[in-house]
């Protein structure tokens, strides 16, 4: 499978890369951003996706690296999933952003893909997006007239639609420190090893005293973009999550799928779906909890 044709950009500079991207966005061209190429590149192939031009930005060193920024980790939009994974920075202050990524696709995938292009890809199947939701990440965008953050409640608009505007590249992605006190885990179902998620749930649970003070959780693949789940966000607030009141627990993660709107495919329809969400996310919520 060959692409239809299209100029290549190799830029050697954000400047430049965002420079490129304002003439071609002036000219009426429509043009992508190349970084690690696992989700763009087999749209070409397959031709489901026609560009003017590529603008390869995969190696500016600029985009790249984790760093602890007090408050919050940053993470450059050019880092792979790899590299997120074997960072000290990320295992110790955002657990939750590790955990997820080990479940990305396969060691091949993750060596070259990066944290930046699978965001910015904005498929709900992917597990970036709800944890990027889930803790409330602000994503760094930079174009030719200057720098803007979006929170990432306002980021994921629709199916593989983003709140990147043409002509903007991502920087890179603020991930808020939680503090101690939390607990973390990303439940994951899918049909085989390295395919996306049928149904994933992230979760952070901060307890006192045995019961849960403040939750947040987020759904993979239960809509066109991330799901927060508000409803057991709300309803978990003093529920214990010991064995003696299990099945208080059981109705409040059943609210899971309240405002969702789940796909249907060859891997589940809706129903299914919604299932799925309720029992992984209690089963997520009690391994944070843990």
């Amino acid at each position: 499978m060959i692409p239809a044709p299209f100029e290549y950009v190799r830029a050697g500079s954000l400047d430049e890369a965002c420079r490129v991207l304002a003439e071609a966005e002036e000219a009426g061209e429509d043009v992508k951003v190349l970084a690690g190429g696992q989700s763009l590149l087999p749209l070409l192939r397959l031709r489901l996706a026609y560009l003017s031009a590529l603008v390869d930005v995969g190696r500016l060193a600029e985009l790249r690296g984790v760093e602890d920024r007090g408050d919050h980790v940053f993470v450059g939009a050019l880092t792979t999933h790899d590299e997120v994974l074997r960072s000290e920075v990320v295992r110790e202050l955002v657990p939750l952003l590790a955990l997820a990524t080990a479940t990305v696709a396969d060691p091949a995938v993750r060596h070259r893909g990066t944290f930046g292009g699978s965001l910015a890809h904005a498929d709900p199947a992917g597990d970036l997006p709800a944890v990027a939701l889930a803790l409330d990440c602000v994503f760094v965008v930079r174009s030719d007239e200057g720098e803007r953050e979006i929170p990432a409640s306002d980021f994921f608009v629709d199916y593989l639609e983003s709140a990147l505007e043409p002509g903007e590249v991502l920087v890179g992605v603020r991930v808020p420190k939680l503090g101690p006190g939390w607990g973390f885990h990303y439940e994951k179902f899918h049909r085989t090893a390295q395919s996306w998620a049928t149904v994933g749930v992230a979760a952070a649970v901060r307890l006192g005293e045995g019961v849960v003070e403040e939750a947040r959780i987020a759904l993979t693949n239960m809509g066109p973009t991330p799901v927060r789940a508000r409803a057991v966000e709300t309803a978990l607030r003093g529920v214990p999550l010991g064995s003696s009141d299990g099945e208080r627990l059981r109705q409040v993660c059943d609210l899971a799928d309240e405002g969702a709107s789940p796909p249907a495919d060859l891997h589940g329809d809706p129903a299914y779906r919604r299932h799925l969400a309720r029992v992984l996310t209690r089963r997520a919520v009690v391994t944070a909890g843990a």
